[in-house]
């Protein structure tokens, strides 16, 4: 069983910052990719952007230069921080974690319970 519990989550003004936490435990051997996704009301769920095991990260033309994503892999925990958000940015945000499990070697797919960010004046 892989759990992720994420945090960070708020209200931010536009032109402010926000980091969000999503940190993974359970019986983890490894962790490949950490993403990020995103849902705004009414809308489909959208890729924010990915950090691979190796740190190379890729994201979303609508984030490109305004977010960061890192990861503490003795943490086994990822990060996004949000800098200068938009109001276009308010989203329940998701991470989403994949690896193998211990002692089987599983693949596993786990997903975050989501954080609502707002960005608001």
């Amino acid at each position: 069983q892989v759990q992720l519990v994420e945090s960070g989550g708020g209200l931010v003004q536009p032109g402010g910052s926000l980091r969000l936490s999503c940190a993974a435990s359970g019986t983890i051997f490894s962790i490949n990719d950490m993403a990020w996704y995103r849902q705004a009301a009414g809308k489909e769920r959208e890729l924010v952007g990915i950090i691979s095991n190796g740190g190379k990260t890729t994201y979303a033309d609508s984030v490109k230069g305004r977010f960061t994503i890192s990861r503490d892999n003795a943490k086994n925990t990822a990060y996004l921080q949000i800098n200068n958000p938009k109001p276009e940015d308010t989203a329940v945000y998701f991470c989403n974690v994949d690896g193998r499990t211990r002692p089987t070697m599983e693949v596993f797919s786990s997903w975050g319970q989501g954080t609502q960010v707002t960005v608001t004046s």
